[in-house]
């Protein structure tokens, strides 16, 4: 079996295992432009080609002017272009936390942002804006390009950090509004989609998040590996943990 085949085999298990796909859904994709929102577009555009279950996809790519973070967006469009999908390109923004624009509430009225990291601060504005163009588009889910990795380092986060077992889950329908976030590639392995990307020459991302490598979730990933080292059942062990407790569907 080649590395293509294991990733579409694993991309179409997760889709039937937990779900993620009805007739007639109408799915944004979050497209940041690294390797795993691209596998994610790329399995998702030729999913859509079956004919059971119909569904259509469109893609968002979400640009903020306050972070040195680019993605070549003229790839994006043509990335999107080969594979028939409308792509959305939206700029922009958020304030340094503890500024007087995050002292007050937020306008949907959750809490503001004072003395929240930037991370915090640029994930919350993406999704806003992943959410309100799939609300107006009409979409019925919003697909995230989060793998197996991501949600065993996202455990291990909240259980160190936030006292608390949990993790982003496969599934989760969304209470305030009328929407699904999933994620097709949540049985898929980082290393598969790394190799798989450079196999299809995805263009890499012309400058990088510069808080990337300083976060707990950084922390959460080299823990990971050291458990992997102690035991090579480890992920296993792990995803078994999560599926048992119910931690992977939440509606």
């Amino acid at each position: 079996m080649t590395l293509e085949e294991k990733l579409w085999k694993t991309f179409n298990k997760a889709l039937g295992h937990f779900q993620l796909i009805d007739e007639d859904d109408k799915i944004l994709v979050g497209l940041s432009g690294g390797k795993d929102s691209l596998c994610l577009l790329e399995f998702l555009a030729r999913r859509s080609k079956v004919h059971v279950p119909h569904f259509t996809v469109e893609a968002l790519h979400v640009r903020m002017e306050n972070i040195h973070y680019e993605t070549d967006t003229t790839y994006l469009q043509s990335f999107c272009d080969r594979l028939g999908v409308p792509l959305h390109i939206v700029t922009t923004s958020f304030a340094p936390s503890g500024s007087p624009a995050n002292d007050a509430t937020t306008p949907d009225g959750s809490p503001s942002h004072k003395q929240k990291p930037a991370c915090f601060l640029c994930s919350w504005q993406r999704r806003k804006q992943l959410f309100n163009l799939a609300q107006g588009l009409g979409c019925t889910k919003i697909a995230l390009g989060h793998h197996q990795d991501d949600l065993i380092h996202t455990a291990l986060m909240n259980l160190t950090f936030q006292g608390q077992f949990s993790t982003m889950p496969a599934k989760l329908k969304m209470k305030k509004m009328p929407l699904t976030i999933i994620r097709p590639l949540c049985l898929c392995q980082e290393a598969d989609i790394r190799q798989y990307a450079e196999q299809q020459h995805y263009e890499k991302q012309l400058k990088l998040c510069p808080y990337e490598k300083d976060t707990n979730r950084t922390t959460a990933a080299t823990l990971f590996q050291q458990m992997q080292q102690m035991n090579t059942e480890a992920r296993n062990s792990l995803w078994h943990a999560l599926e048992s407790a119910d931690k992977l569907i939440e509606y």
